[in-house]
């Protein structure tokens, strides 16, 4: 069939969006001259890149030129040929749809071992431990320093909490200037072995540093398995509310002096170290309330036995002044925590 040239056959094939070039098509037609006819195919909406065709009509006599007038495009202004693969389709709006994820992104799905992989595994660790003992010697070391650093953390939190309590209870021994910018604390029981390595320690320091205040707080932690335990520390309070600062130095040093711990103290051993306090009068009952706030401090500040050592400035405590030792400490240790209280 021919193809008939009119407007409206230009504007059909440029509808035309076939990949392959289209042939020059010669019509039968009046047009007066001869034609050359551009079309382009309109962008889809993917932005594809646009195919052009050219169309040549050749006239079959030569007439006046003269410009064709523009008609409105009708189907019944021409009848067009074409086969299945020349019909053009238009392509429909690419419409938004929901990004679905590739599933090769997806999270790997872990595979469990089986019983005999999971066995022979087993069976490697424990060659290689066998082989290499040191290794749970390390692993040791290095979860008790973690337990060791998290437990003094704590323990210097709960100093900054309890700063009242540590430093001005006057029901609790103390000696040292008032106005002290440093404070040393200290709980002990007068039958713990390690307190008594620290006592001489501790009369070193006050020698050496006496602008500081030193306060002790009696934690009689064995008086249910040795009772002089608890009667010497009931006797040190006495001394302390009855005769002062002076007294109970002396008398708490004499405590030490005997080298009786461990359930080795005595009451002979008590009698003799107050005696240079003189008559003591009241009960030693009283003291209890005193022993009992004591205690209640020393395990909500979270300390699990003595010595408990702490070091901070009376005043403007923070985390990084204040020196918690639970535990003997030597002089050099102490005088070091002194230091950085004082700003050092």
């Amino acid at each position: 069939m021919l193809l008939k040239y009119t407007p409206l056959a230009a504007v059909l094939l440029s509808l035309q969006v076939s990949a392959a070039p289209a042939p020059a098509v010669t019509p039968t037609t009046t047009s007066a001259s001869s034609t050359t006819v551009t079309t382009t195919n309109p962008s889809p909406a993917t932005s594809a890149p646009s195919t052009q065709q050219v169309v040549t009509s050749t006239p079959t006599a030569p007439v006046a030129e003269k410009t064709a007038p523009v008609v409105t495009p009708s189907t019944e202004n021409a009848a067009v040929a074409t086969s299945p693969a020349q019909t053009p389709v238009a392509t429909p709006p690419v419409a938004d749809k929901p990004v679905v994820a590739s599933s090769a992104l997806a999270p790997a799905t872990v595979l469990a071992f089986t019983p005999e992989q999971e066995a022979r595994i087993g069976e490697v660790a424990k060659a290689y431990l066998l082989d290499h003992p040191e290794v749970l010697l390390e692993v040791s070391q290095k979860l008790q320093a973690q337990q060791h650093e998290q437990q003094l953390h704590a323990l210097t939190t709960a100093v900054l909490a309890h700063q009242d309590a540590l430093l001005n209870d006057p029901a609790t021994p103390s000696y040292g200037p008032a106005d002290a910018k440093v404070a040393l604390v200290e709980f002990f029981d007068y039958q713990c072995s390690v307190c008594a390595q620290q006592a001489p320690v501790l009369e070193a320091l006050m020698q050496a540093n006496p602008q500081v205040r030193y306060v002790f707080k009696e934690w009689p932690i064995f008086g249910a398995r040795w009772p002089a335990s608890m009667a010497a520390a009931e006797t040190g309070l006495q001394i302390w509310k009855q005769k002062g600062a002076d007294a109970y130095l002396a008398y708490h040093n004499a405590i030490y002096a005997t080298g009786h711990n461990e359930g080795k103290l005595t009451p002979q051993d008590i009698a003799h170290a107050s005696v240079k306090a003189g008559k003591l009068k009241g009960k030693k009952a009283e003291a209890l309330d005193t022993l009992s706030q004591i205690d209640a401090l020393a395990q909500n500040m979270g300390f699990r036995g003595t010595p408990g050592l702490i070091v901070m400035p009376v005043s403007g405590a923070t985390v990084d002044n204040v020196t918690v030792v639970p535990g003997g400490a030597s002089q050099a240790t102490l005088q070091t925590a002194i230091d950085k209280a004082l700003g050092k």
